[in-house]
């Protein structure tokens, strides 16, 4: 029986989306349907029919899970940042590993056994340090920060978010005041004008210490120092403020250029046992205690005994690379944005980890370029963006063929194609690990670790 568009069916929620939509069958067919949890049966009006699947909408709940629960945030049902508010942590987890476990079984041919499984947050709220608040304005004409609606350009007003630092919410909050009552607009992206694109903070969890970047969309800006001064008097822990200009028509978030209006242009915190000074353009985990326990376990994984080279490829501003250099011999770190490799080398000395180097580089190129070299490492690290790692970077993997490679994921399913690939080229998938960094999100991390099964079997 083909579905109706608009039409009402009741149906039971029985699975989950990797985007944490619900998922419903109704006649056969697979409908998403968003804010549910497993378990619910519902009455649902279908909005959208493809070939293959439906798209549904809430209509009334009729007996609800037992692992839904009232959500803390009033504008769960509205904003595009969180899809689990509406659930039991306990049941966000299974959720999570179950995502992690499907993706290595059905795209990398895996055993679902290798998946040791998941390590939760002592948390859900209040621990992201790291926050870039779009900027706009109401139907009023005043000036709200918040996020997005899903798959939209549309802010939903936030002013105290369940997951962002409460330092950062109250650094936006002066910076609205001061736009309102300046009369700064907001970037339009229809009209492409206005001033202000978006408010980015970052807070270090272990020094105190917090920074502000104003990204703007214009050279000038009218009353920056009173800003500065009331920035100053509302947040101590500001220890740098700092204008990033970005003139660019797309989405992009950091422009080309940054500069310091007070302060200091870099923030410091403390990470698994060492000191790190961050620009805004270094990718740094926005949760600190879950990054820890990541980082540890691909350490873990790695099975240093201070004899191995290592070369991390994605190192950021080298979080992993010195946790790695404490127990191995020599590390190379690899970094294409050249901010994050000047934070790496400042960071290696500060922390006298002489033992380390950096090459700014893409990963591709920079794996290929060491291959060439006769590099030859006992273990490979790395830690791609959410579309894993490029045919290049895999390609030198294999042709410097690494006894064994330590992958720290953000996406489960580029993390069980590329696994996909190294196991067709002789790797074997030996163990891995799911860690919940972004609580109330439907992201997961994970680490897995591969062998070269063709050393074992020629040796």
């Amino acid at each position: 029986m083909e579905l109706v568009k608009n039409k009402i069916y009741r149906c039971q929620i029985v699975d989950y989306t990797a985007d944490g939509t619900g998922l419903a069958k109704i006649d056969g067919r697979a409908v998403f349907v968003p804010r549910t949890a497993v378990g619910d049966q519902c009455d649902v009006r279908i909005v959208k029919i493809t070939k293959s699947v439906a798209f549904g909408r809430l209509e009334k709940l009729v007996v609800p899970s037992a692992a839904r629960i009232r959500p803390a945030c009033p504008v769960a049902d509205k904003c595009g940042g969180c899809c689990y508010q509406h659930i039991t942590y306990e049941e966000e987890l299974r959720a999570k590993e179950k995502k992690v476990r499907d993706a290595l079984v059905r795209i990398g041919g895996q055993n679902g056994a290798v998946l040791q499984g998941i390590t939760g947050a002592s948390t859900t709220e209040h621990y992201r340090n790291k926050a870039q608040y779009p900027v706009g304005r109401d139907a009023d004409g005043k000036v709200v920060t918040g996020f997005y609606r899903p798959r939209s350009h549309d802010i939903v007003p936030v002013e105290r978010c369940m997951i962002q630092s409460e330092t950062a919410d109250h650094i936006a909050a002066v910076v609205r005041q001061w736009m309102q009552e300046f009369d700064v607009p907001p970037y339009d992206y229809a009209a492409k004008r206005g001033a202000v694109r978006h408010i980015y903070v970052r807070v270090g969890e272990k020094s105190g210490e917090s920074q502000l970047t104003l990204i703007a969309a214009t050279r000038k800006m009218p009353k920056m120092d009173e800003l500065v001064q009331r920035l100053r008097q509302a947040e101590p822990s500001l220890t740098g403020i700092l204008i990033n200009h970005n003139q660019r028509g797309d989405n992009v978030i950091l422009g080309d250029r940054t500069d310091v209006l007070w302060g200091e242009p870099m923030l410091e915190d403390r990470l698994c046992g060492h000191s790190f000074l961050l620009s805004p353009e270094a990718f740094y985990q926005v949760n600190h205690a879950q990054a820890e326990r990541l980082y540890e376990c691909a350490v873990r994984f790695a099975g240093l005994t201070g004899k191995e080279t290592v070369i991390d490829l994605y190192c950021g501003a080298g979080t992993i690379t010195l946790a790695l250099a404490e127990h191995a011999k020599h590390v190379i770190g690899v970094e294409i944005v050249p901010e994050a490799v000047e934070n790496a080398h400042r960071n290696a000395e500060r922390n006298g980890m002489g033992n380390v180097e950096f090459m700014c580089a893409d990963a591709g190129q920079a794996a290929q370029q060491l291959a060439a070299r006769g590099v030859s490492p006992d273990v490979l690290v790395v830690d791609p963006p959410r579309k894993g790692m490029a045919e290049q970077t895999r390609d030198a993997i294999l042709k410097m063929r690494p006894p064994r490679v330590v992958y720290v994921s953000c996406d489960p399913a580029t993390l069980a194609r590329d696994v996909r690939e190294l196991s067709g080229a002789g790797y074997v998938l030996e163990h891995a690990q799911a860690f919940d960094l972004f609580p109330r999100t439907s992201h997961v991390e994970t680490v897995a670790c591969l062998t070269d099964g063709t050393a074992v079997r020629e040796g």
